[in-house]
């Protein structure tokens, strides 16, 4: 249960969780550049479906719809490809120039000087709300040091007159509603 084949978005009556179908589900234990998608479903016409429905109002969808429609229309065997192809695109698109590199190789531990090691710590199960966020012996301590928890400033949403502010979207949310603007606010964040 990881976000790396999912994302949040908001629609008229609430969060929507987009979720890429995998070959043999989520169960599988594989290296993260091996797992492979789903063809038995057309899960990116659908997403794309979903996405339209949602932002098409939105301040900025047109100015962003033409190559997310193309990245979306492209097929992709492999989650790391997807991913990457659409982190690629958000890096781009909110004017960020940064060096990315991936490991040759899984390592269970990293020395805490060498890298702040997020894997297992930023999940869907601690996001919060009921006791989704509670560990073991019911404290909220760990999941309440997450990047979610902390205080989030409000950006004007599609929905929120109807539905109020829904944090911790996906950042096709932010570009829809904020634009180039986006860039700034996640800096002031």
């Amino acid at each position: 249960m990881s976000f790396r084949n999912r994302c949040r978005i908001v629609g008229a009556e609430g969060v929507i969780n987009l979720s890429i179908p995998l070959v043999q589900g989520r169960d599988q234990k594989a290296l993260m550049k091996d797992v492979r998608i789903s063809t038995a479903q057309s899960w990116q016409s659908q997403h794309w479906k979903t996405i339209v429905s949602c932002y098409s109002r939105s301040p900025w969808f047109e100015f962003y719809r033409d190559e997310l429609e193309g990245l979306y229309g492209k097929p992709c065997d492999f989650l790391l490809d997807w991913n990457m192809r659409c982190f690629d695109w958000t890096l781009k698109v909110l004017g960020i120039s940064i060096p990315v590199s991936l490991t040759d190789g899984y390592e269970k531990k990293y020395a805490s000087d060498q890298v702040t090691d997020w894997r297992g710590k930023i999940l869907p199960k601690h996001r919060g709300g009921g006791t989704a966020g509670l560990n073991a012996a019911g404290s909220a301590d760990a999941a309440a040091a997450l990047p979610w928890n902390a205080a989030v400033h409000p950006y004007r949403q599609v929905f929120e007159e109807r539905i109020g502010f829904v944090p911790n979207l996906s950042i096709l949310d932010l570009l829809f509603c904020e634009g180039k603007q986006a860039i700034r606010y996640l800096r002031s964040s």
